[in-house]
């Protein structure tokens, strides 16, 4: 049986299937990343609610596998070489688990590598932007009299979508035909964008009709709809 108990996490969240991949997480938009990812890859997982309202991701036992607090993290006990792997960082984990399942990602060399300047796009420019209209449209930063860094953001996001949609024209997906983690990691946060933070008039989301055409595509994919569930 997998011995897991070398990594302090599993104490305060034991793993009743230790042979399993483990994850660590809430539905949030880097969050469902990883686990609509093993929803479409098929690998076993178990996966444990990361409570921010507890801050559990505040706790030493989070941090000993997550240092900088955040989620998702997995515990992956058949790593390579056979040994367990730790990791954070979401654009991370999508590229270790398609190399290890050999799925969403290209197998040539140059689709490879343009799949993952797409998935850089959304964690250098879409996460963070979208994450920061949504602070100031929807969370604290909404009482601030001063609306010129919500225009910012909201200026910004209009962008990255503009951007988006031209990439899309005539486009199945983000990589064409091909549908990668560079798909599942960009339309969590633009569904998150229009729904959660309620931004969609803000942005002005209908005149991205390319964008509106492939999130339909991708929320209705049975992996999607389960991994946007989990845990």
């Amino acid at each position: 049986m997998t011995d897991l108990s070398a990594f302090p996490i599993t104490k305060k969240w034991p793993a009743r299937h230790p042979e399993r991949l483990q994850l660590y997480s809430l539905p949030t938009p880097n969050g469902v990343k990883v686990s609509i990812m093993l929803e479409e890859t098929g690998l076993a997982y178990e996966p444990h609610k990361i409570s921010f309202d507890t801050h559990d991701q505040m706790s030493p036992e989070f941090r000993s596998l997550n240092p900088s607090n955040k989620i998702p993290a997995i515990l992956d006990p058949n790593g390579p070489d056979g040994r367990p792997l730790a990791l954070f960082e979401s654009g991370a984990i999508l590229i270790y688990l398609a190399d290890k399942t050999g799925q969403l990602m290209p197998s040539n060399a140059a689709g490879r590598y343009e799949t993952i300047q797409w998935l850089m796009f959304q964690m250098g420019g879409i996460g963070p932007m979208f994450g920061q209209l949504g602070f100031f449209h929807k969370f604290a930063g909404k009482a601030y009299e001063d609306k010129r860094p919500r225009d910012r953001y909201v200026a910004e996001s209009r962008r990255l979508l503009a951007v988006l949609d031209r990439h899309l024209e005539g486009r199945d997906w983000i990589m064409a035909d091909t549908y990668t983690i560079a798909d599942i990691a960009t339309f969590p946060w633009v569904r998150n964008l229009i729904g959660f933070y309620g931004a969609g008039e803000l942005v002005e989301f209908d005149q991205y009709t390319q964008v509106k055409r492939v999130l339909a595509a991708f929320v209705a994919r049975p992996a999607v709809i389960a991994g946007l569930a989990i845990p």
